[in-house]
C-alpha cells in the first residue's frame, strides 16, 4: 500500500515491511515519506500520518529496496552540527566518525586550532564539522574529483573558510597544521560488506588492500611534518586495526592513544 490511495501511515508500514535488510526499517520509511511530502520527519509524525501518501513515495521505496543508501535518496546526511549534501560517488558520513571531532575538542580544551587539514575529505565531512566548531582556515584533500565537488558545494552552503585540492593524501601538501584529521579507506578487499555499502558507495573510499592498511602505510610517514607543535593528528581506524595502525604511527616517533566509538569499539587514534 504505497500508492496515492493509501494514507501515509499505511504506506510507511508497508514500506518498512519491505526493508527487512535494514537495521532501521521504520525510520527509513518515515524519512522517505517525509522527503516525498517535502516536510521534516517531526512534522510527519506530529500531524501528517493520516494524509494521503504522495505518488512519488513509491519510487523512493523501490530505490531503497534496491539497497540504495538512504542518504543518497534524500541527498543529504546530518553529521555533528551540520547537514552535508551527499550522493553517488561519496562516502556516506557515519555518526561514529563524530568521535574524531570530540577527541579534537578534548585535545584543544577551550582553545582553537589555527588550521585544520582533512585527508580523504570526501564531501567535506570532518573538515566542515571542525570548521563549524572553530571558524578557522581549513584544507581538504581527496583523490576523487566527484567527492571534491560535493565538498566545495557543502563549504559554500556553510560559509566555511575551506579550500579543497585533489591529491594523493599529503604528498603535495606543505604543513604544518594544528589539527590533522583523516578517515581513510580501511576495509580489506575480501571483507564482507552490506550490499548498500559495497554496491553503492565508492570503492576508492572503502578498500585499502588485502589487509585494509595500505592508506595508513602512506599517511603515517607524512604525519610528522604535517603536525604543528602542540598539534594533533586523529585517524579513524577499523575495529580490529588498533595494534597494526598504532605500530605504523609509533614507528614515526608519534604516540597513539585509542578512542572508542559510541558502541564501545575502537574507532580512532589520537597521535601526538
Amino acid at each position: 500500500m504505497t500508492g496515492a490511495s493509501s494514507t501515509a501511515r499505511h504506506a510507511i508500514a508497508a514500506a518498512a515491511a519491505r526493508f527487512a535488510f535494514s537495521a532501521t526499517p521504520r525510520l527509513d520509511a518515515e524519512l522517505l515519506m517525509a522527503h516525498a511530502m517535502g516536510i521534516a520527519r517531526d512534522a510527519l509524525l506530529l500531524g501528517r500520518l493520516d494524509d494521503r501518501a504522495p505518488a512519488g513515495f513509491a519510487a523512493l521505496v523501490e530505490r531503497r529496496v534496491a539497497h540504495e543508501p538512504i542518504a543518497y535518496i534524500l541527498g543529504t546526511r546530518g553529521f555533528w552540527t551540520i547537514d552535508l549534501a551527499v550522493g553517488p560517488g561519496v562516502l556516506v558520513p557515519r555518526a561514529d566518525s563524530e568521535v574524531l571531532i570530540e577527541a579534537a575538542q578534548r585535545h584543544f580544551a577551550g582553545r582553537a586550532p589555527r588550521s585544520v587539514l582533512d585527508l580523504g575529505t570526501g564531501p567535506g565531512t570532518l573538515l566542515l564539522a571542525a570548521l563549524d566548531l572553530w571558524p578557522v582556515r581549513g584544507l581538504g584533500v581527496d583523490r576523487s574529483a566527484q567527492a571534491l565537488g560535493y565538498a566545495r558545494a557543502n563549504a559554500a552552503a556553510l560559509g566555511a573558510d575551506a579550500r579543497f585540492v585533489q591529491g594523493d593524501w599529503a604528498a603535495a601538501i606543505a604543513g604544518p597544521f594544528d589539527l590533522v584529521l583523516a578517515n581513510p579507506p580501511y576495509i580489506g578487499t575480501a571483507e564482507a560488506l552490506p550490499e548498500e555499502v559495497r554496491g553503492h558507495e565508492p570503492g576508492l573510499a572503502l578498500f585499502a588492500g588485502a589487509d585494509g592498511l595500505d592508506a595508513y602505510r602512506t599517511i603515517a610517514p607524512q604525519l610528522h611534518r604535517l603536525i604543528a607543535p602542540g598539534g594533533v593528528a586523529i585517524l579513524e581506524i577499523g575495529a580490529t586495526q588498533t595494534d597494526a595502525v598504532s605500530a605504523l604511527v609509533a614507528a614515526e616517533d608519534l604516540t597513539p592513544v585509542l578512542v572508542h566509538d559510541y558502541a564501545g569499539l575502537p574507532r580512532a587514534l589520537v597521535c601526538t
